[in-house]
């Protein structure tokens, strides 16, 4: 099913994450984050399609839910969430939005019985759903944020010991580790992502910006590219694409998907 994106969060690295899917859930982007941006995970919506007399109900709900989030009106947000999740308890989507609504107001209010909830919630949502990506990184965020690390990284480190084809595991494991600076973990992590998913644009996103980084423009453009190629709905990364040819003197050649060439010019055109 296609996600609708409504977080405002956006980075130079492809990111999707919590909101409300019509199906709709509370959430962050996809892609890479830091762990600042990454708490902006309890702070994006997406919306999403479900079927049945019940789910339309829940749709309309998570939707009007969105639509109060996104103008702060946090409670009435919570109310229309719980509505949702009273209609159709089996979506885990609502259970996160409702994680991520509570781990906003956490914050914001510094209240431990409002992070206690969502942390709660989180795992209601990862009850219903053990590949929830977005229930993954908003929780894990959560307890990164309560010092908690070692717990982060069991949680998403099981994930990706259930799931050995997972590139979306590896990639959330990948960015725990960039985001404590082991950058060689995270790279020999995304490798891992890439050798289950040779085509996911969210890894090649995310290993260009480890390139760039790490002083490597070529490689990194030679990712980020490939990922516009699978991917072209991506203006950041078609900015720092921009950016780096300025920077790279001779054509680089990209190893596209369908295993044929191109030299990256100063105006690509991803295949569509």
């Amino acid at each position: 099913m296609k996600r609708t994106l409504l977080c405002p969060h956006r980075e130079v690295v492809d990111r999707g994450t919590p909101v409300a899917r019509a199906r709709k859930h509370v959430g962050s982007p996809e892609g890479w984050a830091s762990l600042p941006r990454l708490a902006a995970v309890a702070g994006c919506l997406l919306l999403l399609g479900l079927t049945g007399c019940e789910s339309f109900a829940s749709r309309g709900m998570n939707a009007e839910g969105v639509r109060l989030f996104q103008q702060a009106n946090y409670q009435a947000a919570l109310s229309q969430f719980q509505q949702a999740v009273y209609t159709d308890p089996t979506n885990a989507d609502g259970y996160y939005n409702l994680a991520a609504t509570y781990h906003r107001l956490g914050k914001m209010n510094n209240r431990k019985t409002e992070l206690d909830q969502a942390e709660s919630l989180y795992n209601q949502c990862l009850d219903r759903d053990r590949n929830h990506s977005d229930c993954y990184r908003g929780l894990a965020v959560l307890l990164v944020e309560q010092n908690r690390n070692d717990e982060a990284f069991r949680l998403v480190e099981g994930w990706v010991d259930r799931t050995p084809t997972s590139a979306d595991a590896r990639i959330e494991l990948a960015r725990l580790f960039e985001e404590f600076g082991d950058k060689r973990a995270a790279r020999e992590r995304l490798a891992e992502a890439l050798h289950v998913d040779p085509n996911n644009s969210r890894a090649l996103t995310a290993m260009g910006k480890l390139w760039e980084e790490m002083g490597e423009p070529q490689k990194a453009l030679v990712d980020y590219q490939r990922s516009l190629w699978l991917n072209h709905f991506q203006p950041e990364v078609q900015s720092r694409v921009a950016a780096l040819q300025t920077m790279t003197p001779t054509p680089v050649v990209a190893a596209l998907p369908d295993s044929t060439v191109q030299t990256v010019g100063r105006n690509p055109t991803p295949r569509r």
